[in-house]
């Protein structure tokens, strides 16, 4: 059975291999055997592999933070989950042929979803929509801005705002993104720099009520310049591998408040029925058209190398996704 390890850290196409493993084996009782098929490359697995986001503890690791397959066998104790059901995996081994999971890290999917849709739902979607939920009380007409807008979690946040009337100024590095953008629904699309905050008020929108950060560092700051009084920063990227920064000023004059935001980190406290009820929505907003997400290309799990050289470069227009048990349809 092939699958992805790391041993040491690093540049992630130099430093991960397609190995040969033992085959998992039957189920216990409560868990359930999965052949993935289809699993995407996220930032976070790329900067798990260099050293740079929370990770395994020892090395050599499995990696894979997402991943989706359907269910080849049940233990005796497992009754909502079938053999050749669809499944979401929670667990971060996924880059693998088979995995062997506890049913609870194993989230039951409609069966029409997209296969390669269905792999990106874990991270990206699920971040989105808390984000917009959970922090600030937002209405339709409301502003919001982010960075990295172009990511998937940003493309994901202009559909989703879209999709409740919420406008968006959306910050990215280059020109060329700006259209692309404004095409799936962005209000407002501004290239990143020191003058931000007067250049989106020249835009004429109206001061945020929500900042979202993928970066850090003064990427942060400058969003803060953005906000309303009382407005609030989420950090959810390690992207600068910089602090977040806001002034005193911002905190204190204006009352902007700064929060941090891991999808791990909620998993780890949230019940089963609250992470299922999360999933239920995100598979409906994957259902009836509001969320996608781009893919630029698959690879074969023994092309791993390939697939990270691909996944690291920039400018690309969709994400990377590797297809362990060969193409999907």
């Amino acid at each position: 059975m092939k699958v992805v390890q790391f041993a040491r850290y690093g540049v992630p196409h130099e430093v991960c291999a397609c190995i040969e493993a033992e085959d998992p084996g039957a189920p216990e009782a409560d868990e359930v055997v999965v052949a993935v098929e289809a699993a995407p490359i996220n930032p976070a697995d790329l900067l798990i592999i260099e050293g740079r986001y929370p990770g395994p503890t020892e090395l050599p690791a499995p990696l894979g933070i997402e991943g989706v397959g359907r269910v080849l066998a049940a233990g005796s104790g497992v009754t909502d989950i079938a053999e050749g059901d669809r499944v979401m995996s929670l667990a971060r081994a996924n880059w693998a042929e088979r995995i062997k999971i506890k049913a609870a890290q194993a989230i039951k999917l409609p069966g029409d979803l997209d296969v390669l849709q269905a792999a990106m739902m874990k991270a990206n979607p699920a971040t989105a929509l808390l984000m917009l939920r959970d922090y600030v009380e937002l209405e339709a007409g409301d502003w919001i801005i982010q960075n990295a807008a172009n990511s998937a979690v940003g493309q994901h946040v202009i559909r989703l705002a879209k999709a409740r009337g919420i406008h968006t100024v959306n910050v990215v590095r280059r020109d060329s993104l700006v259209e692309p953008l404004k095409g799936i629904g962005a209000d407002l699309v501004v290239v990143d720099g020191d003058d931000l905050a007067a250049r989106v008020r020249d835009e004429g929108a109206a001061e945020a009520k929500l900042a979202i950060d993928a970066i850090g560092g003064e990427a942060t700051l400058r969003l803060a310049d953005c906000l309303a009084d009382g407005g609030t920063v989420v950090n959810y990227g390690f992207l600068s591998g910089q602090p977040c920064m806001i002034t005193p000023h911002q905190a204190i004059v204006h009352g902007i408040t700064l929060k941090g935001f891991w999808l791990a980190g909620l998993f780890r406290t949230a019940a089963p029925e609250q992470i299922q009820a999360i999933y239920a929505e995100v598979a409906r907003h994957l259902a009836d058209g509001t969320l996608s997400a781009p893919v630029e290309a698959t690879y074969d799990i023994a092309d791993i190398k390939d697939a990270l050289a691909h996944a690291e470069r920039e400018g690309r227009d969709g994400k990377i996704l590797i297809t362990p048990n060969g193409p999907v349809g």
